[in-house]
């Protein structure tokens, strides 16, 4: 009896002590799911205001305000291949009086380690623009006759095409020397500069020093940063009443020029606020012949290669820019 006694004790000790033992053992962990992988597209957007626009040593907004938005999509074949396609607008005050400036480009971006190419083309479009006959006489109503008919003329005697858009190939590269030093190279080529039949080719040299991270209070991160570029401009085709030769037998031969700028900036998370310097060689009345400046004033007979201009521009010289932009894409917003 006293067996049987002990036989059921140790029967119940070890129902009860299962249980407890059961718990003690680690569960089984479940599958995780695989994580799903990062999409190869994103876009990048932003927008700037600044109170001059400058390209290439140029205005392109008489020296006034201007508006800037782009927006960019973007494909990774690889984590070191991306293509790209984008449009941007600008707000411009131009001879040819459009609407704005339409940037259409997209290319391909390699990355080698610490070395980034880009790769692509860029058409300039400039809608609803109008072409403007000259008035060397400076008669209040002009005669309205020559090449231009009816269209309306600028008193300083300037003349315009009816269409600058032109399009670009370019290639750039871009060399992280360390996260504080970026040095890069860039080359633009068009057949056919603003529509005028020269040959527009631009090259420069860029470079980028960054403060470290966490040098700055609150996130900031200061740089500073310059362009040296020069820009080689061809010979123009003969087009009566706007680009004719001292000769009568051809076009202009458009003047070359040298470009630089150097700035300070300040990055805080999206934002950037950019302060430069601008500037070029050219003479106004070589600025004058490049732009068609409708405000351009002063001596009418400078000759300028083989032609001659009818005025003085002020849009090519030194300028200041201040530039508030903002830029991020859709991948920084998840």
């Amino acid at each position: 009896m006293k067996k049987v006694v002990l036989s059921v004790a140790a029967a119940l000790a070890v129902s009860v002590a299962a249980p407890a033992l059961a718990a003690d053992m680690p569960a089984k962990a479940p599958k995780a799911a695989p994580a799903a992988a990062p999409s190869p597209w994103d876009i990048a957007f932003g927008a700037a205001v600044m109170n001059d626009y400058n390209f290439r040593g140029i205005s392109q907004s008489d020296r006034g305000p201007a508006g800037f938005a782009y927006f960019e999509p973007r494909y990774n074949i690889t984590p070191d291949v991306q293509l790209y396609g984008g449009i941007a607008a600008t707000s411009v005050k131009l001879a040819t009086d459009p609407t704005a400036e339409i940037d259409l480009y997209g290319g391909i971006r390699p990355t080698f380690g610490p070395v980034q190419f880009d790769i692509g083309a860029i058409y300039y479009w400039y809608p609803r623009e109008t072409q403007f006959c000259g008035n060397p006489s400076g008669l209040p109503t002009p005669p309205f006759s020559g090449p231009c008919g009816g269209n309306p003329a600028f008193l300083n005697g300037n003349t315009t095409l009816s269409d600058t858009d032109f399009w670009e190939v370019y290639g750039k590269v871009l060399w992280t020397v360390n996260p504080i030093v970026t040095l890069g190279a860039n080359i633009y080529y068009s057949p056919s500069w603003l529509h005028t039949g020269a040959s527009g080719t631009y090259a420069s040299g860029t470079a980028k020093f960054t403060t470290p991270e966490n040098m700055l209070p609150h996130g900031l991160i200061a740089y500073l940063s310059g362009e040296a570029g020069y820009y080689w401009l061809g010979t123009t085709n003969l087009v009566p009443g706007v680009f004719v030769n001292n000769a009568g037998t051809g076009g202009w031969d458009l003047p070359d020029y040298a470009y630089w700028n150097v700035g300070v900036g300040l990055n805080w998370k999206v934002f950037t606020l950019d302060l430069r310097y601008h500037d070029t060689n050219l003479t106004k009345a070589e600025c004058n012949s490049l732009t068609a400046d409708p405000t351009a004033a002063g001596p009418i007979g400078t000759v300028v290669n083989n032609f001659t201009t009818t005025g003085l521009s002020r849009w090519c010289g030194a300028a200041f820019i201040a530039k508030l932009s903002a830029d991020l894409t859709l991948g920084s917003l998840k």
